[in-house]
């Protein structure tokens, strides 16, 4: 495995390297074309000589840019045993793995590339089998209620173990080995390709827990889901399909919490998607707009906080700010809940307001926007004061509340 992956990481390397050069070319002989062309016909002739120096000079950088990382690690895989474990078997190449699919995980699976991540349980860095036995193995003790846990853009299953020594020290905590302690849970991590379209991963999902639960050692009674940014809209998106579909493991489902979810979409998102619009009005400027494009169809769903394929089907995915989500109900069976958070104590600070929680805003987080509004019940929302994103993922102000909330029974149980 770990061969495929030096091999793929080589093309990917190579693929940004050239690419690179192609951008400073173009941004380049865009600046010369304006230079050129204010200095009229008598430049014409310096003008041929610079284009036809700076083309064989950029040719040549790029062929190197191309192919060299690839030569290096097609060389450096054959000095790797066989047996090699995957990258993603220890935590730094896990998380770095996360990002990578983060960034340019739509194209790594479509170009079946060995770095792109498939969707599937994980515990100890591998890949749980779906089937009795593999379950076994990984969840010696299993119990009937069952709490699966989704991460967010950029992040793996990792995520929701605190490695910040400080973090420790302020009380931070996984959120799974609590709830197994304290509420006989049995918790369940997910990884998957967080580049790729929200409703892909959330079809993907619904198949997922369908196989989960069928195999599951023990009848699944209740089955929760908890997701972190980006994790939340994946959730929303196969409760949705899989109502829709009569998926088995939805009858079973009692509880959604979305922490930091960004439901009506994010800032940065829509700020890159706004800079890429204004850089590629010049010629100068394009080729960067057209690099700062090249950012995952998940991230670009992160806009406006798509969650089905009719948001984006035959659209233009750099299309300006253009919200054309629709809007996706709850399932009627199903407890959803949110947890915000603001770098402010107060949410109505000026800076709370519109830094949220530095990623995602508290409007955002909690469904409640100008044009939109997200269904969350009264008591089914959470403000906390003074923490930030990835606070969300192991605050033991956060766990409480979601302890609290698990204690009550869904809809489906009353």
């Amino acid at each position: 495995m770990q061969r495929a992956e030096i091999r793929d990481a080589g093309r990917v390397a190579g693929t940004t390297l050239g690419g690179g050069v192609e951008v400073v070319r173009d941004v380049h002989l865009g600046v010369a074309d304006r230079i050129f062309g204010l200095v009229g016909p008598s430049a014409e002739p310096v003008r041929a000589v610079h284009d036809g120096i700076s083309r064989a000079v950029y040719a040549t950088l790029g062929r190197f840019g191309h192919w060299g990382p690839r030569l290096g690690a097609a060389a450096a895989a054959v000095a790797v045993p066989e047996s090699a474990p995957s990258w993603s078997a220890g935590r730094a190449g896990n998380v770095a793995t996360g990002a990578l699919n983060g960034l340019w995980g739509d194209r790594l699976a479509e170009r079946d590339n060995a770095l792109a991540i498939a969707m599937a349980v994980r515990h100890h860095h591998g890949d749980v089998p779906l089937t009795t036995e593999g379950l076994l193995t990984a969840f010696p003790a299993p119990t009937g209620h069952v709490v699966v846990f989704v991460h967010g853009l950029c992040e793996t299953e990792d995520a929701w173990f605190p490695s910040d020594r400080k973090q420790v020290d302020d009380g931070a905590a996984a959120f799974g080995p609590r709830l197994a302690d304290e509420a006989g849970c049995t918790p369940v991590y997910l990884r998957y390709n967080t580049g790729r379209h929200v409703s892909d991963n959330g079809a993907l999902l619904s198949a997922l827990l369908d196989e989960l639960v069928a195999a599951w050692p023990v009848a699944v009674d209740e089955l929760s889901l908890v997701g972190h940014s980006m994790g939340g809209l994946v959730l929303r998106s196969a409760t949705h399909l899989g109502d829709q579909a009569g998926a088995p493991w939805v009858e079973r489902t009692r509880h959604v919490f979305c922490l930091g979810t960004p439901h009506l979409g994010s800032p940065l998102e829509r700020g890159a998607n706004a800079l890429a619009h204004a850089l590629g009005r010049l010629p100068e400027t394009e080729p960067v707009a057209a690099v700062l494009n090249g950012r995952s169809a998940g991230i670009k769903d992160l806009r406006y906080g798509s969650l089905i394929e009719d948001d984006w089907r035959g659209v233009d995915p750099d299309e300006f700010l253009t919200d054309r989500c629709g809007e996706v109900p709850f399932v009627a069976t199903v407890s959803y809940y949110f947890v915000g958070v603001t770098v402010t104590r107060s949410p109505r600070h000026p800076v709370g307001w519109l830094a949220g929680d530095l990623l995602v805003q508290f409007s955002s987080a909690s469904g409640r926007g100008r044009r939109r509004q997200i269904p969350f019940e009264l008591d089914n929302g959470h403000h906390l004061g003074g923490l930030h994103h990835l606070d969300l993922l192991s605050h033991p102000a956060v766990y409480h509340q979601l302890a609290r909330w698990l204690a009550v029974p869904g809809p489906a149980a009353t």
